[in-house]
This record gives C-alpha cells, sequence and structure tokens, in this order.
C-alpha cells in the first residue's frame, strides 16, 4: 500500500466569511472555494486550508479553538520581529510576545476563533 501524507488542514470557526476575509488579508491569497458553511485556500507550498462552519461540521466539533497550532516558520529573527509588529498593528490578539524558547525564536496570535498561530525562527540552539 502506498504511503499517504497529509496536506490540508481544517479549522472550525464561528463564520466562515468573516475568517475566510481575516486568512485572506494575513495570507494575501484568494479563496479558492468560499460558501457560507466553507472557504478553502491553497497555499503556495500546496498545503489547503480550509475553514469550516464549527455549527455544521459532522460529526459535531466539541473543541474550540486553541486547541492545535498552524505555524509559520521563518528564516530568521528580524522576520518575526518584522510579522510581530505587522499582526500586532492590524489588531490580532498576541498571546506571547516575541521570546527564544529551546526551538527558536517565536510569538503566538490567535485568530477570531482562537486558533493559536505561531511564527517561529527555528535555531539550533535558543
Amino acid at each position: 500500500m502506498s504511503a499517504y501524507h497529509p496536506n490540508y488542514v481544517l479549522l472550525y470557526v464561528d463564520q466562515p466569511a468573516v475568517s475566510g476575509a481575516f486568512y485572506a488579508d494575513l495570507l494575501n491569497l484568494q479563496a479558492v472555494e468560499s460558501s457560507p458553511t466553507f472557504v478553502l485556500f491553497v497555499l503556495p507550498s500546496g498545503l489547503k486550508l480550509g475553514l469550516w462552519s464549527r455549527h455544521t461540521v459532522e460529526p459535531k466539533v466539541l473543541a474550540s479553538g486553541g486547541c492545535s497550532e498552524l505555524a509559520f516558520p521563518v528564516p530568521d529573527r528580524s522576520v518575526v520581529n518584522d510579522m510581530y509588529a505587522d499582526w500586532s498593528a492590524r489588531g490580532l490578539t498576541i498571546a506571547q510576545r516575541p521570546t527564544a524558547l529551546d526551538f527558536g525564536y517565536t510569538f503566538m496570535a490567535l485568530d477570531r476563533d482562537g486558533h493559536r498561530l505561531r511564527v517561529m525562527a527555528l535555531e539550533m540552539s535558543a
């Protein structure tokens, strides 16, 4: 049997159209599919990001946002700091200011549904 690898992330959101507009602006991408209950983006890497209404998904979603992270790897600390300044200016809730952790330099923001968005510059020795 062939090996299959995940290439699709689904986030369950309260209002797909509103969350779709947020991610379109944040990612500088247009959705490839949009309906009242679902919005889909295809990132340049090929990863698909789906925003599905938590009110219509089956089976029913039992958890809310904040139980996982969408990670944005960047090349270095200066990009982390630039994205922190940009996302702060956009009004994103910042859950963690830029800081050095054991894996590198990072900060975390939250989308309107509480999904964690981590920007990180991986470093061999932080």
